[in-house]
């Protein structure tokens, strides 16, 4: 499981048909800063994620991959490799307010 902003959107047209009504979100995934650990940097890699919660752009999600991605039981039987599975309120690190989705 990892933290990831939503920075963007998929739109494919012709899909599987047990795909078709599944929003595709592009997603970042973020990490703590090594040389700051009072706040998130990204990674510098992207990811299609299918959205079951109505996320937005800017929104910091909760995601999983692999076979993690297909054990809601909203993605049981779709053919995916990652799944937004919470919205993001706060992150704290060593006692240490990182992120805060209420001042972001």
């Amino acid at each position: 499981m990892f933290v990831a902003k939503v920075t963007g959107s998929v739109v494919a047209t012709q899909k599987v048909d047990s795909m078709v009504g599944h929003k595709l979100l592009i997603v970042e995934p973020y990490r703590i800063d090594p040389s700051d650990r009072g706040r998130l940097v990204t990674t510098g890699r992207t990811f299609v994620a299918v959205d079951t919660l109505g996320c937005g752009q800017g929104e910091y999600v909760l995601i999983v991959q692999g076979s993690s991605a297909r054990l809601t039981p909203e993605t049981k039987t779709l053919p995916i490799d990652a799944v937004i599975i919470g919205i993001v309120d706060t992150v704290n690190v060593d006692n240490a307010k990182v992120f805060d989705r209420q001042n972001s």
